[in-house]
C-alpha cells in the first residue's frame, strides 16, 4: 500500500542539521506514527513521504520553509528579568508563552544584568534538515483516527 492522504503511516528516522550533527532518531525506538494528509509533521517530510511503501528507505533534505521556518529577527526582543518572578533563569531554558502567532514557546538565549533576550521562534527555524527515513507500515486510517486527525495507538481512549 502507498502513502496516501488518510493512512496511518509508522517510519524509522534519523535526523540531522545542516552541519551532518544528529540531532534525532528514532532507531532503537518505537518509530514515529503519524495521519498522512493532516499536517501532523512538518510539511516537506510529508510530501517527502507521499507515495512511498513499506521497506522504502530514502534520503531527504527539508529546506526551512517546509521544515520550522525561516528564522525570523522580529521573534526575539529583550524584557526585564522580573517578567520570570523568582525563578532562576538560565540560557536555554524554555517557557510557554503567547508569541505573535499564538500560544508557542521561547528561548532565553542571553542574560545581561537585568536584560533577558528571549527568542519565540522554532529552535530549528532556519536550519535545512536531513532525514533517513525507512517506512515500516502503512494502513488505511479508522474512522476514529479520522475524526480525530492523528493516529491511535495502544492504550489511546479518544
Amino acid at each position: 500500500m502507498q502513502i496516501t492522504n488518510q493512512t496511518a503511516v509508522s517510519f524509522h528516522y534519523t535526523l540531522s542539521n545542516d552541519a551532518g550533527e544528529q540531532l534525532d532518531s528514532s532507531i532503537g525506538e518505537a518509530p514515529l506514527v503519524y495521519l498522512h494528509g493532516k499536517g501532523n509533521i512538518i510539511p516537506g517530510l510529508e510530501a517527502a513521504l507521499a507515495g512511498k511503501q513499506v521497506g522504502d528507505k530514502f534520503v531527504v533534505t527539508i529546506p526551512p520553509e517546509q521544515a520550522y521556518g525561516v528564522f525570523d529577527a522580529t521573534m526575539q526582543q529583550v524584557v526585564s528579568k522580573k517578567m520570570f518572578d523568582d525563578t532562576d533563569i538560565e540560557i536555554g531554558m524554555q517557557f510557554h508563552a503567547d508569541v505573535s502567532h499564538g500560544a508557542g514557546i521561547i528561548t532565553i538565549t542571553e542574560i545581561n544584568g537585568d536584560d533577558v533576550t528571549i527568542d519565540g521562534n522554532h529552535p530549528l527555524a532556519g536550519v535545512a534538515l536531513t532525514f533517513a527515513v525507512e517506512v515500516v507500515e502503512v494502513r488505511p486510517a479508522t474512522a476514529d483516527e479520522l475524526a480525530h486527525g492523528h493516529v491511535h495507538g495502544e492504550g489511546c481512549h479518544h
